[in-house]
C-alpha cells in the first residue's frame, strides 16, 4: 500500500484520481482549499477507511509521510484563473514549491499536472512537447498560462539540483462528471445551456478547434506517469489527438440533449488559442501504448447525464 498526497482532490479529476487510486488499495490524502473543488465531489470516499480530507491551502507548507505527490491544486478554468489573477499564479508557483519541498524532505516522486495552456496560441500544429509555445506573458491568461510554465522550470530545477523524482504531464481539454457547471469550460457550458434551454454562446465564428480528452482516460494516463521509468520525467502530452470545432461541439450537445437551443456568436475573448490538438507519439512511446479509449460522443452521454441530475438538485 502506497501513502498518496493529492493535492487539489477535491476538484473535478483530482476527486476521480483519488476514487481510483483508493480502489487500487492506496492510503490517500486529499488536499484542498475549496476555492474550486467541492466537498459533493469526494462525499462518497468518506466512508474509505484510507481516504483522509485536509482543508489546506497548498500555497502554505505541508507536511506528512507520503510515497508519491500528485500536485493539482491550481484553478483550470478562464472564469476561476482570472478571477484573483495573483492567487493564481501564488498557487502554481508557491504551490509547486511547497510540493517539492516535501518531496525532497520525503523522498516521494511528485507529478506536477501542468497544462496544453504552457503553448499558449500555438504556432505549431498539432503540439509536440519539443514546441516552446507562443504565449502573451502579460495578457488576461498570463497568470495561468505563465504560472504552469514555471512551474515546470521549478520542477526541473529541484530534479537538477537537488534529485528530486519528479513527473510532468501537459493535459489538454478534459471533461466527465463533477465538473463544475459555472467554471466556464466549453463543454459544461454547452451542457449547461442545452439542458436549460437556453442559447448556447459560442465565442468568435465556432471554427477554432479543441480535443477533448474523457476524465477517466486521463487519470489512467496519470498513474500510468507516475509508474513509469524513474529516468522519463516529461513533460508529456494527455489528451485526445481527434480534434473538433466548437460548432461541431454545440450540435453534438444539441443532438444528445434534444434541445431546442439556438446558437450565437460572441466576440473571441483575448489570447484564446484558435488550435488545440495533442501529439501523443511520446506517450504511446513511454506510457505501455497509453491513448485515450473514450470517444466523444460516448464521454458525452455521461457527462450529460451528471449535469441533468446535478441540475435537478439546484
Amino acid at each position: 500500500m502506497k501513502k498518496i498526497l493529492i493535492t487539489g482532490g477535491a476538484g473535478f479529476v483530482g476527486s476521480h484520481l483519488c476514487k481510483r487510486l483508493l480502489n487500487e488499495g492506496n492510503e490517500v490524502i486529499c488536499l484542498d482549499n475549496y476555492f474550486t473543488g467541492a466537498k459533493s465531489n469526494i462525499i462518497d470516499l468518506l466512508d474509505y477507511p484510507y481516504f483522509e480530507m485536509v482543508r489546506h491551502d497548498i500555497t502554505e507548507p505541508y507536511y506528512a509521510e507520503v510515497d508519491e505527490i500528485y500536485n493539482l491544486a491550481c484553478p483550470a478554468s478562464p472564469v476561476h484563473y482570472q478571477y484573483n489573477p495573483i492567487k493564481t499564479i501564488k498557487t502554481s508557483v508557491m504551490g509547486a514549491i511547497n510540493v517539492l519541498g516535501l518531496a525532497k524532505r520525503v523522498k516521494a516522486t511528485v507529478l506536477q499536472a501542468s497544462t496544453s495552456e504552457v503553448y499558449g496560441d500555438p504556432l505549431v500544429h498539432p503540439q509536440p512537447e519539443s514546441y516552446w509555445g507562443h504565449v502573451n506573458p502579460i495578457g488576461i491568461r498570463s497568470c495561468y498560462d505563465e504560472g504552469k510554465r514555471c512551474a515546470e522550470t521549478l520542477f526541473m530545477d529541484y530534479h537538477n539540483q537537488n534529485n528530486v523524482a519528479i513527473k510532468i504531464i501537459r493535459i489538454f481539454n478534459t471533461y466527465g462528471p463533477n465538473m463544475n457547471p459555472a467554471d466556464g469550460r466549453v463543454v459544461s457550458n454547452f451542457i449547461v445551456q442545452a439542458l436549460q434551454g437556453k442559447d448556447i454562446t459560442i465565442f468568435g465564428d465556432g471554427l477554432q478547434t479543441r480535443s477533448f480528452q474523457y476524465v477517466d482516460d486521463l487519470v489512467e494516463g496519470m498513474i500510468r506517469m507516475m509508474g513509469s521509468d524513474p529516468a522519463f520525467l516529461g513533460p508529456v502530452n494527455l489528451g485526445n489527438p481527434n480534434e473538433f470545432t466548437m460548432l461541431e461541439l454545440a450540435q453534438a450537445i444539441i443532438e444528445l440533449t434534444n434541445s431546442k437551443s439556438k446558437i450565437i456568436h460572441l466576440d473571441l475573448p483575448q489570447d484564446d488559442p484558435k488550435q488545440r490538438q495533442p501529439d501523443i507519439t511520446l506517450a504511446k512511446d513511454k506510457l505501455e501504448g497509453w491513448e485515450p479509449k473514450i470517444q466523444l460522443r460516448e464521454g458525452l452521454v455521461t457527462t450529460i447525464s451528471y449535469f441533468d441530475k446535478l441540475l435537478l438538485k439546484l
